[in-house]
């Protein structure tokens, strides 16, 4: 990959809970579709669909959207200089209308712009875009995905980038991390625990942390899969 292309690419990773901090929480209406919903890998570990309503954040029509973790190359040289920040709230409009500006904005909104993430394709780019619909908030150019082509879509993703075309792999995060000699970002927590963490704990600075730790992963991935080095931490601004 061309080094100047870089600086048009705009790094993500999200953060989703259950919609609700408890399954009795939700309207009768939509227990009843969590039960249909579940019902799948409910048989698979005999658990009931309220045990099992902590994993609902995976799925846009029952989570929500608590932080969106961003990263973008303020620099390119002599050095590579990476800057981190993260649109977070409880209230997930909120934060998807300043994302949805972001993606709006001048240096985001032209044809070059790419959106890289990891299993993005499949999970963080259609989340961010069915939660936004949810929400009333029109699609920047960047979400707009109806009636494109594949190689119309401005979107990368490291775990394509991985699979060399073998749809059948699926490689996590912190395993390519590992095999590239980067440091992890589950050193405190993963995405297992963000629901508990959240909800429970009521600490979502804990999981925003967490979520821009991510970023600064994916990067470091995506420069290893591109065959360029590596940043240097003092290089990596968390703002």
């Amino acid at each position: 990959m061309n080094k100047d292309t870089l600086k048009n690419i705009l790094f993500l990773d999200i953060e989703t809970v259950a919609e609700t901090k408890t399954f009795k929480e939700l309207p009768e209406r939509k227990q009843e579709l969590w039960k249909k919903k579940s019902a799948f890998f409910r048989e698979a570990e005999e658990k009931s669909a309220e045990e099992l309503y902590e994993r609902a954040g995976i799925y846009a029509e029952f989570g929500k959207v608590v932080t969106i973790a961003v990263g973008y190359f303020s620099d390119l040289a002599p050095e590579l200089k990476l800057r981190i920040t993260a649109f977070s709230g409880h209230d997930e409009r909120q934060l998807l209308q300043e994302f949805a500006e972001l993606l709006n904005s001048k240096h985001f909104s032209s044809k070059e712009t790419r959106l890289c993430a990891h299993n993005g394709k499949e999970f963080d780019f259609p989340y961010i875009a069915r939660r936004m619909l949810v929400n009333g908030i029109e699609l920047p150019k960047a979400l707009q995905l109806s009636g494109k082509k594949p190689w119309e879509i401005p979107h990368l993703d490291t775990l394509e980038l991985w699979k060399f075309g073998d749809y059948k792999h699926y490689t996590s995060l912190d395993l390519l991390a590992s095999i590239f000699g980067i440091e992890s970002s589950k050193d405190d927590i993963d995405g297992s625990q963000v629901n508990g963490i959240y909800y429970e704990q009521n600490d979502l600075d804990r999981v925003v942390k967490y979520c821009k730790k991510d970023v600064s992963v994916l990067v470091q991935v995506f420069l290893s899969l591109s065959q360029l080095p590596k940043l240097k931490a003092e290089n990596i601004t968390l703002l």
